[in-house]
């Protein structure tokens, strides 16, 4: 795997992920096959309130080859082929859904020891077109995000970033903009287990900071924050979490936010690649309430 910058979607996914990620309000059941042949079949089940969706998944690989092909209860057909490596550090993605015919895309991602680029092309006659790059390396690192919309020839997104790091820190300042406005700002610094983020966001109307911190490695034990504030509605809002493996298959989570509302999750493995997950969460300003309970099961050999 090549080390470098990485791609411009991963700044700032270390605090995205301790805050929010494995959280969930509904239940769900997955279970994943293989067959003789290799191909790997994933059966999935959400209910959501009185909702049920499910969805059947069917992944083969062939080489560097691999094809994702998801049909949904709406009788969505969800195509994804990916070509790992046809030339060194390069990756090819093409995806389109059935009956949809403006779903089709095209991506491009090369990661390179200086460089991370991405750029995506819809199959439309007035196709929306992505880019985003980072040049530099493990110390300094330059990046941008952009969006062009072919058909009314403006720029849907237009975002700018920079980065600098060393063993002992790790600085980060991002400039994003819609349509030539100036709409988001982030400024980061961390130490090699600190990380803190500025961010101003919708056009300028929010400003946003984060905050996460390895506190012990050795169990994973971190501590995040998330500070939002709304200059039009004047309101702010704070999150807060932190994660911690109690051994080395089970993992407990908890945030509170600044409205109330707790949450808490244990995600255990208890075999290689199968997990249960259980999550609930609680607004302590109306305790008679009941809580929200959610449960994610997933099934491997």
């Amino acid at each position: 795997m090549v080390k470098g910058p990485g791609l411009y979607s991963d700044i700032g996914k270390k605090a995205r992920d301790l805050l929010y990620r494995d959280y969930v309000s509904d239940h769900k059941f997955t279970v994943t096959t293989y067959s003789s042949t290799g191909v790997a079949i994933t059966s999935s089940g959400l209910k959501k309130g009185e909702l049920f969706l499910a969805d059947v998944n069917t992944q083969l690989k062939n080489k560097n080859v691999t094809t994702d092909v998801k049909v949904d209860t709406n009788s969505n057909v969800y195509t994804t082929i990916t070509v790992d490596e046809p030339a060194p550090g390069l990756k090819t993605i093409v995806s389109f859904v059935l009956p949809d015919q403006k779903s089709g895309k095209v991506e491009l991602q090369y990661l390179h020891e200086y460089a991370g680029i991405s750029t995506g092309i819809g199959l439309t006659a007035s196709p929306l077109v992505n880019f985003s790059g980072v040049a530099g390396n493990n110390t300094v690192a330059l990046g941008t995000d952009l969006s062009f919309d072919t058909a009314s020839g403006n720029f849907t997104k237009c975002n700018a970033g920079l980065s600098f790091s060393t063993s002992d820190l790790i600085a980060s300042l991002a400039l994003h903009s819609f349509s030539f406005f100036l709409s988001n700002a982030g400024l980061s610094f961390s130490t090699s287990v600190l990380i803190a983020s500025l961010a101003l966001n919708d056009k300028g109307d929010t400003l946003s900071a984060s905050y996460y911190h390895t506190v012990k490695p050795v169990t994973n034990t971190a501590v995040g924050a998330e500070l939002t504030h709304s200059f039009s509605s004047n309101e702010n809002t704070l999150t807060i979490g932190t994660q911690h493996l109690l051994d080395p298959l089970t993992t407990v989570k908890a945030r509170v936010n600044s409205y109330g509302k707790a949450s808490a999750l244990i995600r255990h493995e208890w075999r290689p690649k199968s997990l249960f997950t259980i999550s609930g969460e609680v607004d302590t300003r109306a305790i008679e309430k009941s809580a929200k309970i959610g449960l994610a099961v997933a099934l491997k050999p």
